[in-house]
């Protein structure tokens, strides 16, 4: 049994966060473990109030799950104050963290803001770096790379960009962008494309933290990074394609459709 840790906000409505980390984990046959950072009042249609953890409370849970059930990979994903993610990257270094996947979680897909200014620069600085692979959508991207992206090429500048800023892998996720679904691996310098069709559906809530956990499971299954992508990938399209429609705005994907 493939032991997975999501280091995440919580979401009360279901569809984004640990929730939704800890059913992609479930699906995927594996133990889904959590740190909590934050509570979150959030449902379809926007985050309404963040109750943030406590940076010491955050460092006990990981103590907590580090010195008993060492988890096979982490998943990070919203992280919005800036002495929290500090704590983070300090015990993923004290024990070691492998197969780190991190979503740098900025903005909600309804628009809401999750991550203070003053935060960015820890983000960037202590945390993204310690990640096998980062996985921005093309608004972070734009904050991260800080130049506006219209197309695939300014895709590949901006994954170049990011990439030599944390000296890691970027997954840059082409889900914003007008008529496709591409996503761009930046990779050592190498860049390598996952082609893939829109799915019409505006239930598209927590794709992102759906994703990123899809890929360490995959990763803790000993795939190699573009194939645990490209099953990620495959997984997020099923649980699209599934038509989902709860809530009464963006709702969520259906995790569990191999079910």
């Amino acid at each position: 049994m493939k032991k997975i840790l999501t280091i995440a906000g919580s979401d009360c409505s279901g569809g984004a966060g640990i929730q939704a980390d800890i059913k992609t984990i479930t699906a995927h046959r594996m133990y889904a473990m959590s740190a909590v950072t934050a509570l979150t009042a959030q449902n379809t249609t926007g985050v309404f109030a963040i109750m943030e953890a406590t940076p010491e409370f955050v460092e006990q849970q990981l103590d907590c799950i580090f010195n008993d059930i060492r988890p096979d990979a982490v998943k990070i994903g919203m992280v919005s104050n800036g002495r929290i993610i500090e704590a983070i990257a300090e015990k993923l270094v004290e024990y070691d963290a492998e197969n780190v996947v991190i979503d740098p979680v900025m903005v909600s897909t309804s628009g809401s803001a999750l991550l203070s200014d003053d935060a960015r620069q820890s983000l960037i600085s202590t945390l993204l770096p310690l990640g096998n692979v980062i996985t921005p959508n093309i608004p972070e991207a734009e904050v991260l790379s800080q130049m506006k992206i219209h197309n695939e090429e300014d895709m590949v500048t901006a994954a170049r960009r990011i990439s030599q800023e944390i000296g890691g892998a970027v997954l840059l996720k082409g889900g914003h962008s007008v008529s496709d679904a591409n996503d761009l691996l930046f990779e050592k310098g190498d860049t390598y494309w996952f082609k893939a069709e829109r799915i019409l559906t505006e239930n598209t809530h927590g794709t992102g933290c759906t994703l990123s956990s899809a890929i360490a499971c995959n990763l803790a299954d000993g795939m190699s990074l573009g194939e645990s992508i490209e099953k990620a990938k495959e997984y997020l399209s099923g649980a699209l394609a599934a038509g989902l429609n709860l809530g009464k705005g963006s709702g969520p994907v259906n995790h569990l459709w191999r079910l």
